[in-house]
C-alpha cells in the first residue's frame, strides 16, 4: 500500500498541471478580463461585485488623466480615445505584457513555491487570503459531510433490512421532502424561525465566532463556534440525505440477495453479525468511493449561497467574487487549491478502501 501511495503522489504533478493549464485557457477566453474591468472604472462605471475596490486605481486614474486622450483604436472594449502608452501600462501592471505560454510557464513555476500571486483588487497575497477564508469552508464542508454519512448510512441500512415495510416507506418521503427544499430556502426559513426573523432567537444570524470571541477561554470559545455553526450545517445537510441514503439501502440490498450471505444464515449467524461482519465490508465500498466527490462538492459548491446568507466569510465567496472581478489571481488560486485538496481526498478514499476490505491490493494493478 506504501508503494501504491508513493505512486499516486508522484501522479499529483502532471494531474496539477493539466489542471492548471485548462483553467488558464479557459481564463484566456472570458470577455471582459482586468484591463477592461479598470478601463470601465475609470470611465466610471462600477462594475465590482463587491463595494471594496482595491488595488491602485487612483495611481492609474492620474495616469490616465495625464495621458492627453489622444484617439487610439484598441481591441480592449471601451478604450477608444485612451493614449497606447497608458493601455500598455495597464497590460504590464497585470501581467499582460507577456505571451500567454510565458505567463503561465512562470505561474506553474510560482505555484510550485506556493506563491500565488497578489489579488488585483485586494492587493493582499492570495495564498494568504484563500488560508484566512479556508477556515469558514471547512467547517461548513466537514461537519456537513460527517453528520449526512453519520446518518445516512445507519438509515440506509435499516431501510434496507425493513425493504418494502411502513419504516421504508415513511423515511424516503421524508427523505426526498428534504431532497427537494434548496438549502437556501431551508436556511431562511431556519433564521425566520430559530435566529430572530420572527419567532424565537435561538441561535446567531451571522458569523463563525461572537464579537468577543478574543476574550473567551478554548472551552467557551468552542461552545461559541458550534452554536454559530447549528443553523449552517443544518441548512446544507437537509438535502444530503437521499442519495447517501438511497445508495447504502441499494447497496446494502445488492449484497443481501447474493449467495454469501444465504450461507451465513443457514450456519445459525446472528442477523446482526451477517450485516456487519459479512455485508456491511462489501456494501460500503460504493459508499466510501463517493466520499471525495460528496465533501468536494459541499466543501467547494454547496456552501456558497449559506456563505451569504449567514455571513460567512469562506471560499465559495471568496470565489465567487474573484469571478465577477475577473480576479485572475485569486480564480486561479482557489482552483489550485481544489485540485489538491481534490486529489488528497481520492487518495484517502483508496486508503479507507483497503481498512474496510484488506483484500483490495492496489499495488497489484499499478
Amino acid at each position: 500500500m506504501a508503494n501504491y501511495i508513493f505512486k499516486r503522489l508522484l501522479l499529483l504533478l502532471p494531474t496539477l498541471l493539466g489542471i492548471m493549464l485548462v483553467s488558464f485557457v479557459i481564463i484566456q477566453f472570458v470577455p471582459g478580463g482586468p484591463v477592461e474591468r479598470m478601463i470601465a472604472e475609470l470611465q466610471g462605471h462600477n462594475t465590482s461585485a463587491t463595494s471594496s475596490f482595491a488595488g491602485g486605481g487612483s495611481d492609474i486614474s492620474s495616469a490616465a488623466g495625464q495621458s492627453g486622450g489622444s484617439a487610439a483604436t484598441s481591441a480592449y472594449k471601451g478604450a477608444q480615445g485612451l493614449d497606447p502608452e497608458f493601455i500598455k501600462e495597464l497590460e504590464a501592471m497585470y501581467g499582460f505584457d507577456k505571451p500567454a505560454y510565458i505567463r503561465f510557464f512562470d505561474m506553474v513555476i510560482n505555484y510550485l513555491r506556493f506563491d500565488l500571486g497578489t489579488s488585483y483588487y485586494r492587493d493582499i497575497d492570495v495564498l494568504g487570503l484563500v488560508l484566512e477564508k479556508m477556515p469558514v469552508s471547512i467547517s461548513l464542508g466537514l461537519w456537513s459531510t460527517l453528520i449526512i454519512y453519520l446518518v445516512s448510512i445507519p438509515l440506509g441500512i435499516k431501510k434496507a433490512v425493513k425493504d418494502g415495510q411502513a419504516f421504508d416507506m415513511w423515511s424516503s418521503a421524508f427523505i426526498f421532502i428534504g431532497y427537494a427544499i434548496p438549502s437556501f430556502m431551508f436556511a431562511i426559513l431556519l433564521i425566520i424561525l430559530f435566529a430572530g426573523g420572527r419567532y424565537l432567537e435561538w441561535f446567531p444570524l451571522r458569523g463563525l465566532v461572537s464579537d468577543n470571541a478574543d476574550d473567551m477561554n478554548f472551552i467557551q470559545l468552542a461552545l461559541d463556534y458550534a452554536w454559530h455553526m447549528v443553523l449552517p450545517t443544518a441548512a446544507m445537510v437537509i438535502s444530503g440525505f437521499a442519495s447517501l441514503t438511497m445508495l447504502t439501502k441499494n447497496s446494502f440490498l445488492d449484497e443481501i440477495n447474493k449467495q454469501y450471505v444465504l450461507t451465513a444464515r443457514a450456519k445459525g449467524l446472528k442477523e446482526k453479525d451477517v450485516l456487519y461482519k459479512h455485508v456491511f465490508r462489501n456494501a460500503m465500498l460504493i459508499v466510501i468511493a463517493g466520499f471525495p466527490a460528496a465533501f468536494v462538492s459541499i466543501f467547494f459548491t454547496g456552501s456558497l449561497l449559506i456563505e451569504v446568507i449567514f455571513s460567512l466569510d469562506g471560499l465559495g465567496l471568496l470565489g465567487y467574487e474573484a469571478i465577477i472581478n475577473r480576479d485572475y489571481p485569486v480564480v486561479l488560486g482557489t482552483l489550485y487549491f481544489y485540485a489538491l485538496i481534490g486529489l488528497a481526498m481520492a487518495i484517502l478514499r483508496d486508503v479507507v478502501y483497503v481498512m474496510v476490505d484488506p483484500r483490495i491490493d492496489f499495488e497489484a494493478r499499478t
